[in-house]
């Protein structure tokens, strides 16, 4: 018999939530209005939420929830009340970005599963190890992986009694999951927050290569490959479209459990995927999962393909035959929605009653016998009832006592005290403790917790030394005018060096000053050079932006300091970091204001640093983004794009706002903001909080434009963090135009 894969479905809202359980999906992922990255979705309320997992345990299906963005320290009260309710629910798991909140779950809520989102861009072994420490039991790889690379992390993650969870059909993300910040940029919404406004899908000018949505791709969807997501050992295959309607996710999970079940069944998969252009589309391609990343992957279109893939199937001769056929299709899919609405209005999220019954008699115990249309069972108490004068049982001093049942799954419909001689007293904490054994006994035997109270964080101390400069560039002809001053300079990493370890590793063994900077995407062969690159060259510190590294450098007790990538804005985080990790220190996310920066404390012994000027990365990708562009004379993207190819390109928007677009050598695609952050505000609002401040001054065109070389550039900055009155006006004059946005508005 085949191994058994879970089928995840999306849950926007309630009837969606109904549709995904009667289409038949094993689990189903959803969000509360608050601290989930669907923001745009209807979400549903703590209210609904017992009654959800009521009648999704009924139908033998899980109910995840995502709490799956990071979280700035004004939030942190709230989540912790959140997580005090949710606790003592059934709930099967949550699904989270924050490494603050992974802190948190792992020590002071053990009884919540934790999935790792796919907000977390996890695609090698040492971030499987690194969410592991955590606490994660389930992980979400980055959509870009091929097949291969699938397998060879679930063998890793089933080692660590993980299971892997991997998109299989809905919307593909151009960018990296969790790195991408153009709609933070662009219009103050960040990915990171749930509040992504989707630039990606916009119109923009006209390129040269006559595309008008060159950062648009069709839809995922794997429905053919369902036997090798199984060969690769995949656990859970999650269907995307938590703001999709009822009826996209009843078709959809429904003809993907029939693909299932004939897989299952028949040893055969179902060679039509026609149903799964009845509703809404892109038109779909399954290119990142073979490895095939090609150009066909883009449409010029973010709308619905169902009508247009219909004339492509059928090639009509005539308009008249092509009408007829459109007009049933528009039948089609609203049959399909009264079919579903039909079937999941005999759905209800109402909690299960009970009836509760109370008798006993003098010197016997208290007998409370509990009723639901699936359960009964009896609790005692463990003392003998009195017969008292005053203060005797009654029906308002049990139902009071009793009333936190009405908080969870269940509530009392009916108590009775008919049985109860009269005139009898048991103590009120006795009470409590028959409260506590009914909600054991209804809860799996799962004990009630109760309200934790997290200790006070102490502020933390202030510095009182002036901050090191820190420099980041990413060619070697850059190094001697860089060494001219004593700030500390990092070189950049690419992303794919393994045909280049030998030529890094000498580098940074002949210049030990040198400090390596890991990007935040290290796959396959180019992850474990980056691993070698560390076991040979041992340095005394590095900066990275990947989890996995972060994992390496702690394992070999390597320094290393979180990159601005890691997107921390939290106090939790920064303990996360240096006690699962022994981190060195961390950078601050430029997504965050001055106010959401100044409400952090950074742990004792436990370095600080902020990006005070660089490119505005907007987003990376696996794809080449000149295809819709500029045009490549290569279909694919093939090793040899990766290593060798050195381009820059731009599109316009409809706001005549220019995003740059840069391959270079070794790296994958980047998109880069119009005009550069600088913030020289931070050294005067914060003057004792950071051990560091960091410039980027690798060469990447933008519109902002330096009047000076690198050396001099160095040396203002080093004057701004020596009070000198002129730098800020001098930088702001010499760097321009620049923007410190982010800084004003925040997340």
């Amino acid at each position: 018999m085949k191994r058994k894969i879970e089928l995840l479905a999306p849950g926007g809202d309630i009837d969606s939530i109904k549709a995904a359980i009667v289409a038949g999906a094993d689990a189903i992922y959803c969000g509360l209005s608050k601290f989930n990255a669907r923001n745009r979705a209807v979400n549903i309320n703590f209210e609904d939420l017992n009654g959800i997992l009521n009648l999704a345990h009924r139908n033998n299906c899980k109910i995840f929830l995502t709490l799956n963005i990071i979280m700035v320290e004004s939030e942190i009260p709230a989540l912790i009340s959140l997580l005090n309710r949710l606790i003592n629910t059934s709930i099967d798991g949550v699904i989270i970005q924050d490494l603050g909140l992974f802190y948190l779950l792992s020590r002071y809520f053990k009884g919540l599963k934790i999935h790792a989102s796919t907000q977390l861009t996890t695609h090698n072994e040492g971030q499987i190890h690194f969410l592991s420490t955590l606490g994660a039991t389930q992980i979400n790889l980055s959509r870009e992986l091929n097949i291969h690379e699938i397998k060879a992390l679930s063998l890793i993650a089933h080692k660590k009694d993980i299971l892997i969870e991997v998109f299989v059909h809905g919307s593909y993300c151009i960018s990296f999951s969790g790195i991408c910040y153009i709609s933070s940029v662009l219009g103050g919404n960040s990915g990171n927050r749930g509040r992504c406004s989707q630039p990606c899908r916009d119109r923009y000018v006209f390129t040269s290569e006559g595309k008008s949505y060159p950062l648009n791709l069709k839809d995922n969807s794997a429905y053919f490959d369902l036997k090798e997501l199984s060969d690769a050992g995949v656990d859970s295959l999650k269907i995307e479209g938590r703001i999709k309607k009822f009826d996209y996710v009843y078709t959809v999970v429904n003809t993907w459990r029939k693909q299932l079940q004939s897989f299952y069944n028949q040893n055969r998969l179902n060679n039509n995927n026609s149903d799964l252009y009845k509703v809404f589309n892109r038109d779909f391609s399954n290119a990142f999962l073979m490895g095939d990343i090609n150009k066909d992957m883009f449409i010029d279109n973010p709308r619905d393909h169902s009508i247009k893939h219909l004339a492509e199937v059928n090639n009509y001769s005539t308009n008249e035959a092509m009408e007829k056929d459109q007009e049933k299709l528009y039948e089609e899919k609203e049959e399909i929605k009264t079919t579903a609405q039909n079937i999941i209005n005999q759905l209800s999220i109402a909690k299960t009653p009970l009836m509760i019954s109370v008798s006993g008699e003098c010197d016997s115990p208290l007998k409370v016998t509990v009723k639901s249309p699936y359960t009964s069972f009896t609790v005692l108490s463990e003392i003998d009832l009195l017969k008292v004068d005053t203060h005797a049982l009654n029906y308002k001093m049990v139902l009071k006592r009793f009333k936190a049942i009405n908080d969870t799954e269940y509530y009392i419909k009916h108590l009775e005290l008919d049985g109860l001689q009269g005139d009898l007293f048991i103590p009120f904490k006795e009470l409590t403790s028959i409260k506590k054994r009914i909600l054991f006994l209804l809860n799996d035997a799962k004990e009630n917790i109760g309200p934790i109270a997290l200790p006070v964080l102490k502020k933390k101390d202030l510095l009182k030394i002036k901050p090191a400069l820190s420099v980041l560039i990413s060619s070697l002809k850059d190094v001697p005018e860089c060494k001219k001053s004593p700030a500390v300079i990092y070189f950049q990493l690419p992303n794919c060096f393994k045909h280049k370890l030998s030529e890094l590793i000498d580098l940074f063994k002949k210049d030990k000053e040198l400090l390596p900077w890991f990007p935040s995407v290290l796959i396959g062969e180019d992850y474990r050079a980056a691993v070698e690159l560390l076991h040979q060259v041992q340095p005394k510190l590095i900066v990275t932006n990947n989890t996995g590294i972060a994992y390496e450098a702690c394992d070999k007790g390597i320094p290393w300091i979180a990159g601005p990538y890691l997107n921390i804005v939290n106090s939790y985080s920064l303990i996360c970091l240096k006690e699962n990790f022994n981190c060195y220190g961390a950078f601050i996310s430029n997504e965050i204001s001055r106010n959401q920066i100044k409400q952090i404390n950074s742990p004792r012994d436990f370095k600080l640093y902020y990006s005070i000027y660089h490119p505005i990365v907007m987003m990376t990708s696996r794809q080449c983004l000149f295809h819709p562009v500029t045009g490549c004379e290569k279909a694919v993207v093939n090793e040899q794009c990766i290593q060798e190819c050195e381009k820059i390109a731009s599109i316009t928007n409809l706001k005549d706002v220019n995003l740059y677009i840069e391959k270079s050598e070794g790296n994958y695609h980047t998109i880069y903001n119009e005009i550069n952050f600088l913030n020289t505000d931070i050294v005067t609002d914060m003057p004792d909080t950071f051990s560091s401040i960091f410039i980027d001054l690798r060469d990447i065109k933008t519109e902002t434009k330096i009047e000076m070389d690198k050396a001099s550039i160095i040396t203002l900055f080093e004057n701004l963090l020596n009070g000198n009155p002129d730098s800020q006006n001098e930088l702001l004059q010499i760097i321009n135009p620049s923007t410190n946005a982010q800084y004003e508005k925040g997340i």
